[in-house]
């Protein structure tokens, strides 16, 4: 433990904190009882810090108040920490913990809890996981439900999820088509290696993809073997939720539209090697690839291309396929986008950094490493970054979100600083934007490409430590160059007259897209009340969704509408607030793209309608507002 003055900078919200009185009855000091709470939260999710002697004042500031008796505390932090049945792990030292000296004569305390380690989570209370394991969301403590443990207690105890045998799975519930194919790119690249010379059953049996029960001397496939190379019906009935999905969208799309989609639609088999390679097929179709010769030969692998590559097999072998999201791989006129059923099991910052690597699916990975496709190193992300950073687009966003469980990688086409960014930022705000800092400048860029800038991602952009980072955020605050939303993590910052984002409510890409998501129908009809139900929430827009039925029942009612009276019914819409081109598809019962073509470009093109993002037509959350008048 070490000791220093305390000092009103501690109080900042930075990150994570929470703070507690830990007066007791007598007000010297006792370590309060929801302590054992909020560390098994902050250690599930990505570490905290508490501090002891500060206490919330009616406005929720942060007060000190100071403890007498830092002994007492003290030693019931340390009985507790060492006892099993209060706490699971003792996760941290004397160097962990601060004794602040206050000028009332009084003490405070803090105690730095970090991110428990795969093999460490559940961290939990009173001697049970099921009822007794935290997650941090917003400031507040809250318990896993029982399955969310049960899936931790199963990271915690399998290096690998996909080894496990799987009894009564033969070949015959194997895609023979893909199992083929892997092998002639295996010889055809490799031809002197020698799992080419083995039948198909030992060949799996090399790969990681057939096993045998040494108890019961059964043998049969894998499930690294099964997602790899099985056929669909087979992979869903030992996983139930598994679905792949790649989407192509177009200029000013969402998530919910596109113009190319593939999903297990029983034209194919349905397994991981194929969706990779059809995926990767749309994904290089229309890539700008530069001319380059190596040796006699025309190079037609860029960075750009390694980066997708390498992006798409790092979601596909870091899946949890047991949970109910789907993996999702996006194309986009401006950037790519990779989301995988469950977080990392490695921080963000490791997985960045490279050279750390805990892989949930390590046979996949082997398999997709032995032709060529991924690394066991743990440098793929690394590997990502530098690609991109090559040709000086955005750093990769690489986000983890909670509820529920996802990894999502996005990788923007989009430069650091674009000078039409910067030069919309100064006719905005005037000279006060050229003064900042660069820090300041690239922070308000970023909330204008990517919709908001938080403390996590400008770490990713810049050096700074995160406590500068705050400062700088409450400087653009005050300056009211940004609006905050949110607490502590999940705090974002927003520029005025764009929609806030709250982390903890709505992280990125966690538009909870359900695998029957792009088969809604386009009639609203079976709604009696709202469109609360609707994949798109409607909900920001702070007007009744039945009044805005109310407005668009003239066009829905009818097939044919005249251009003008079209035009008319979508201005008023977009008069209660920003509105997608899926919103206003859904209300007024026609197609998204018909819309956008004969409607919302030509509006927006005469001024008559207005989008979110004005500098990035393209950006995947674009909305439209006639409130002109409005900045």
């Amino acid at each position: 433990m070490t000791d220093s003055v305390f000092s009103e900078d501690e109080l900042v919200e930075s990150i994570d904190l929470e703070a507690k009185r830990a007066g007791g009855r007598d007000g010297r000091g006792h370590l309060p009882n929801d302590v054992w709470e909020t560390y098994s939260s902050f250690a599930n999710t990505k570490g905290g810090t508490i501090l002891l002697g500060v206490s919330e004042d009616k406005n929720g500031k942060l007060v000190t108040t100071g403890i007498e008796d830092t002994a007492t505390v003290l030693s019931q932090l340390w009985d507790g920490l060492n006892n099993s049945q209060k706490i699971s792990v003792n996760l941290i030292s004397e160097n962990d913990i601060t004794r602040f000296s206050t000028e009332s004569g009084r003490f405070v305390l803090k105690i730095e809890i970090p991110r428990a380690s795969r093999t460490q989570r559940p961290v939990f209370i009173n001697g049970n996981p099921m009822t007794g394991s935290y997650r941090r969301e917003n400031s507040g403590d809250y318990l896993y439900n029982k399955e969310e443990v049960k899936r931790m207690l199963a990271e915690q105890v399998e290096d690998a999820r996909d080894a496990r045998f799987l009894e009564n799975y033969t070949l015959d519930d194997i895609c023979t088509e893909s199992l083929k194919a892997y092998r002639n790119r295996l010889a055809s690249l490799k031809p002197d290696h020698p799992f080419n010379q083995s039948d198909d059953l030992e060949f799996l049996r090399q790969l990681g993809g057939w096993k045998r029960d040494r108890k019961t001397q059964q043998e049969g496939l894998t499930l690294a073997g099964l997602l790899m190379f099985g056929k669909h019906t087979s992979i869903t009935e030992v996983v139930p939720h598994y679905f792949l999905d790649y989407r192509e969208l177009p200029t000013s799309g969402t998530k919910t539209e596109w113009t190319d989609r593939l999903t297990p639609d029983g034209t194919w088999s349905g397994n991981l090697y194929d969706f990779y390679h059809l995926a990767m097929q749309k994904f290089s179709r229309d890539l700008k690839v530069p001319f380059k010769l190596e040796g006699s030969q025309r190079a037609d692998d860029t960075p750009i291309h390694q980066s997708i590559r390498e992006a798409l097999v790092n979601a596909l072998v870091h899946a949890d396929y047991s949970q109910t999201t789907s993996i999702l791989a996006i194309k986009a006129p401006d950037y790519f986008e990779f989301r995988n059923p469950g977080k990392m099991r490695i921080p963000v910052a490791q997985a960045l950094e490279g050279g750390h690597s805990d892989c949930r699916k390590r046979s996949i990975q082997k398999m997709f490493s032995l032709i060529g496709l991924g690394e066991q190193a743990g440098s793929g992300v690394r590997r990502v970054v530098e690609n991109w950073k090559s040709q000086h687009y955005r750093f990769p966003e690489l986000w983890e979100s909670d509820n529920p469980e996802t990894t999502l990688m996005k990788l923007r086409t989009v430069s650091l600083l674009p000078s039409e960014t910067l030069e919309h930022l100064s006719k905005q705000f005037g000279q006060k934007f050229t003064k900042l800092r660069e820090e300041g400048r690239l922070a308000l860029a970023t909330a204008e490409i990517e919709g908001f800038i938080s403390n996590e991602r400008l770490q990713q952009l810049t050096r700074m430590h995160p406590r500068d980072i705050t400062d700088l955020f409450k400087q653009l605050v005050k300056e009211e160059f940004l609006l905050p939303s949110g607490q502590g993590r999940a705090t974002t910052y927003s520029l005025p007259g764009t929609e806030l984002v709250d982390l903890a409510s709505s992280p990125p890409g966690s538009e909870h897209l359900t695998p029957s998501s792009g088969h809604l129908g386009a009639s609203l009809g079976h709604l009696d009340v709202s469109l609360g139900h609707l994949d798109v929430s409607l909900g920001h827009l702070g007007a009744s969704s039945g009044h805005l039925l109310e407005i668009a029942q003239a066009v829905r009612q009818s097939k044919k509408t005249a251009p003008t009276q079209m035009q008319e019914v979508i201005i008023q819409l977009c008069a209660k607030g920003f509105l997608t081109t899926p919103d206003l598809a859904k209300l007024l019962d026609r197609s998204a793209d018909g819309l956008r073509k004969r409607f919302i470009k030509p509006m927006v093109d005469a001024g008559t309608l207005k989008r979110r993002f004005p500098n990035s037509p393209n950006h995947e959350s674009q909305a439209y507002t006639s409130k002109l008048g409005e900045e």
